[in-house]
């Protein structure tokens, strides 16, 4: 079956939902989301969106702010373009109807929070579950459209890459090629869809799912890199994977962060004796970036043996907590923990990807027509280390170039006449009889990149991880092309696909810099390694 559209989205979170909207004023489009329209990262984010409102704060600091955070790799134009287009898209939130929190004494002023890494109040909120009204806003809106069409319970599983390089006359396949669209399962009725479109956009989020243990959603795991990878596209910094600090430890407790605000708030980390420790290891104590609180809740815990740290709030007033936190309050006490008597129990966890697909100023990737935004781009904003709460603010900025971008190569006389790929081809294939490869190699995958390629990293540790992945995505190879393509096989070759790519960043960076620690080089070396890492897949003609 061939579905023809303008733009194709994959994803559902801010970016790709945001640039469907803008697009939509131009053309047709399909957005294709493996779960619900609204399972995404973006839901589940709960600090805020980084922007300048204040009247003590500037563009200047937040820049400043981004780029102590980012240890000397961010890219100062880019941080610079986001940093002052942030306010607007704000702004173009709260016009579609996105309920920001206000301050009480003065209604008309937002209520701004602060986080680790951030000199002044900038963090811009609905109470702790910001994400979750964003995207209800903007799925309302979507669903609303009359151009675009939401097909949900679809997963995409390869890009459709034409090459259209001339060889004496000849049309030759290299990996420099245009994007025409993907090949996509439909979940429901297993059938493969050949999604035809002018312009592509990956938005498909992170890889949290990569390791064992994540703040992300079963969703995130790497579609949008993997697929990207594979058609040819270059990826960039995939060493920087951001754990956030504190995520709630309790045997029944799935995937379920602690928000950063709360430290904003006043929140302290502690040991299991009760003794504050983050003094010990930044000036800023319990308000530095995440990369030095994971690294030193890491090493509490290893030293200590326990299996989790605390964090305080309850030296604050109760009402104040749960009216600022209600959402969090709430979760804990599903737990029999109340967050205004006790200290909370956390440890680290997979939360960001700052690598991914490198991309221009306008989300373009250097593969013609296919756009990536959000948390499987590389933009170059959060260099070594995301600053707290600027992933959304990027999103939303990207997604509005990108759009802009996208609707002027809509106006091109030829961009519709898109080629019409093969059908997905199956014939040779058989339903899978040995699901047990899927789950094993699945659980293997995150438990060695946990082990191996996780908060502190070492050459014998990477080059472990390096020859089991090499053995593991060799039998996936396999088993994918005998047996016919379901979502788990779709989604365990995208995971194997970037633990390969974060293992080969980790071990080409020979220097400690940010989310990436070696305790073989365990300093930053900027005459040798203050560049992006750059990763493209071998060309076989």
């Amino acid at each position: 079956m061939e579905i023809k559209t303008d733009f194709l989205v994959i994803g559902s979170g801010v970016a790709g939902l945001t640039f469907a909207l803008k697009a939509a004023q131009a053309g047709t489009v399909a957005i294709v989301t493996k779960r619900g329209i609204a399972d995404s990262n973006t839901s589940l984010a709960q600090g805020g969106i980084a922007s300048v409102f204040d009247t003590l704060d500037s563009f200047d600091l937040h820049i400043q702010d981004t780029l102590d955070s980012g240890d000397g790799l961010c890219n100062p134009d880019v941080v610079e373009m986001v940093v002052k287009n942030g306010p607007d898209r704000i702004q173009e939130l709260i016009e579609l109807g996105v309920k920001f929190n206000r301050k009480e004494d003065n209604g008309s002023d937002l209520d701004l929070g602060r986080e680790g890494g951030h000199s002044c109040k900038r963090i811009v909120h609905a109470e702790d579950m910001t994400g979750r009204e964003v995207e209800r806003v903007l799925v309302d809106h979507v669903r609303a459209h009359p151009n675009i069409e939401i097909h949900e319970e679809h997963i995409a599983i390869d890009l459709i890459t034409v090459s259209t390089r001339m060889n004496r006359g000849q049309v030759t396949t290299t990996h420099e090629d245009h994007c025409y669209g993907a090949y996509v399962l439909d979940n429901r009725t297993q059938h493969v869809k050949t999604f035809c479109a002018a312009v592509t956009l990956l938005a498909t989020g992170g890889a949290g799912k990569v390791y064992l243990y994540t703040s992300n959603p079963d969703v995130a795991t790497g579609d949008g890199i993997a697929m990207g990878y594979r058609a040819g596209a270059t990826v960039a910094n995939t060493e920087f994977v951001q754990f956030h600090p504190t995520c709630l430890y309790h045997p029944e407790a799935k995937n379920f962060l602690i928000s950063e605000a709360v430290r904003g708030e006043g929140g302290v980390l502690i040991d299991a004796r009760g003794q504050p420790f983050m003094e010990k290891y930044s000036p800023l104590k319990d308000l530095a970036c995440r990369d030095v609180v994971a690294r030193a809740i890491d090493r509490e815990m290893k030293k200590s043996g326990d299996d989790s740290v605390f964090l305080d709030i309850s030296q604050k007033d109760g009402e104040i907590v749960r009216r600022r936190f209600p959402n969090l309050y709430g979760k804990c006490l599903e737990f029999n923990i109340d967050m205004t008597a006790e200290p909370i129990p956390v440890v680290p966890a997979a939360h960001y990807m700052c690598g991914g697909i490198a991309t221009d100023m306008f989300g373009r990737s250097d593969i013609q027509r296919l756009y990536v935004v959000g948390e499987s781009a590389c933009t170059g904003l959060h260099g070594a280390n995301r600053l707290a709460s600027n992933s959304l603010i990027e999103a939303l900025v990207y997604a509005d170039r990108a759009a802009e971008k996208a609707i002027g190569e809509l106006k091109r006389p030829d961009i519709r006449q898109t080629p019409h790929p093969p059908l997905w081809d199956e014939s040779g294939t058989t339903d899978s009889d040995e699901l047990i490869m899927v789950s094993h190699n699945w659980d293997e995958i995150r438990r060695l990149m946990w082990n191996y390629v996780g908060i502190v990293r070492s050459n014998k540790r990477l080059a472990r991880a390096r020859r089991r992945i090499k053995i593991i995505t060799s039998e996936i190879h396999e088993y994918y092309w005998n047996f016919k393509v379901a979502s788990d096989l779709i989604e365990l070759r995208n995971i194997a696909t970037v633990a390969e790519l974060i293992i080969r960043g980790a071990m080409h960076r020979r220097e400690s810099r940010g989310l990436h620690y070696n305790i073989e080089y365990p300093n930053r070396d900027d005459q040798r390694w203050q560049k992006d890492t750059v990763i493209r897949r071998p060309f076989v003609g």
